[in-house]
């Protein structure tokens, strides 16, 4: 393990799983430091085993056969560990609703009706 993958889990191990508050960042290079009140990204506040666990299904491009052999587990339960890490991350929309503008731009570039236009407008409100 890396020493910085190290220093994050022996954090994690500090505290217990508890919710807690970076107020601090320093950058590597340059000397420059950040003071405030910042929230972790949702992945770092997975437990160190959950955190090892996506990473090896990213790694296996989410082969659950690969997880099966690497973890030596069967199916329903790397389905059961998938679907609990899931229910604890927020889901990050991909494609946002467009704006007014993004509407309108497009109105005007005729790739959409009047019609059309109104109907996502109204579905803004």
């Amino acid at each position: 393990m890396t020493e910085q993958a190290m220093d994050w889990q022996e954090l994690t191990n500090l505290t217990g799983g508890r919710p807690f508050v970076v107020e601090r960042v320093r950058l590597a290079e340059g000397g420059i430091a950040i003071e405030g009140e910042f929230e972790l990204p949702q992945l770092a506040q997975l437990t160190v085993e959950d955190q090892v666990f996506v990473t090896a299904f990213v790694r296996c491009h989410g082969s659950i056969k690969q997880m099966e052999r690497i973890f030596g587990v069967s199916y329903p339960t790397i389905k059961s560990r998938l679907n609990r890490i899931t229910r604890a991350l927020d889901f990050v929309e991909t494609d946002p609703a467009p704006s007014r503008a993004d509407i309108i731009d497009r109105l005007r570039r005729g790739e959409i009706t009047a019609q059309q236009a109104l109907s996502e407008m109204e579905a803004l409100t």
